[in-house]
């Protein structure tokens, strides 16, 4: 009887820390500056294609979520730290990145792009790695290590905010600002009269976005990627993309350009 009896207690134990670890919320880091993937919506809440995401994970997980809006130095450091479960903000998987840092499958992909304006003269990559010409680049992004590893003839110039890096361009005092396609091709449209976006790839090859899972987390790494499995085979991509990106798939289209998804 007594046996009985505990074992019925082990087992109620056990079924109520899985309702417990069930109920805690999924935290999920990412920097609310890149629109139309991750941004704020006039209200101030966080919104776009990597939030819409991250509630759709949650939902696969039976978890709540929560946004945890972090500059995009500070998130590989929440992660490591355990103030996030996991990253999604169209973070580039990178050998760099994976000594500290676990990734999931890749969920989407994309290249480098450069936005120049109308009187620097460049046509394409080459034309940037000439002595003289400034390359502005968003501080600790693919476009930056691109930059200080390819184009070692041109100055690199390093900012903290898109926006600015952008602004450089605009008024002429950078000759290129190198960041994804959908960036470049975001800041043109805004831009149009005072910037040229060259959207055709220059890199060997694609780079892969992943979510970041903090090291030895196999378990939970397991099972983001069966949802993003089943994210690319049931649709949800393509809702995403006929949601955001429908005007940005168009021209990547008329391009040839391979889209994200």
């Amino acid at each position: 009887m007594l046996k009985q009896i505990s074992a019925l207690l082990v087992t109620l134990f056990l079924t109520m820390t899985n309702l417990v670890a069930a109920e805690k919320p999924l935290v999920v880091g990412m920097e609310l500056q890149y629109p139309p993937f991750e941004m704020s919506d006039k209200a101030g809440n966080p919104s776009g294609v990597s939030v819409d995401l991250a509630y759709a994970l949650g939902k696969y997980l039976g978890r709540e979520v929560k946004i945890e809006n972090i500059a995009w130095d500070g998130l590989i450091p929440s992660l490591k730290t355990g103030k996030v479960d996991l990253i999604i903000s169209s973070m580039t998987i990178t050998k760099q990145r994976q000594k500290t840092i676990d990734f999931s499958i890749p969920y989407a992909q994309s290249n480098l792009a450069i936005l120049t304006n109308p009187t620097s003269g460049v046509k394409n990559i080459n034309d940037l790695n000439q002595k003289g010409k400034k390359i502005a680049v968003k501080k600790g992004t693919t476009g930056h290590i691109y930059a200080g590893k390819n184009l070692k003839n041109a100055d690199i110039l390093v900012f903290d905010k898109e926006n600015a890096a952008v602004l450089e361009v605009i008024q002429g005092k950078a000759d290129g600002f190198l960041y994804d396609q959908l960036t470049i091709y975001k800041n043109w449209n805004k831009h149009q009269k005072t910037t040229v976006a060259l959207l055709q790839p220059f890199q060997s090859s694609p780079e892969y976005w992943g979510m970041a899972i903090k090291k030895g987390n196999d378990e939970f790494k397991a099972k983001v990627n069966a949802f993003i499995k089943q994210a690319k085979s049931d649709g949800t991509f393509d809702k995403l993309s006929k949601k955001y990106l429908t005007e940005a798939r168009a021209t990547f289209d008329k391009l040839g350009i391979k889209f994200f998804f």
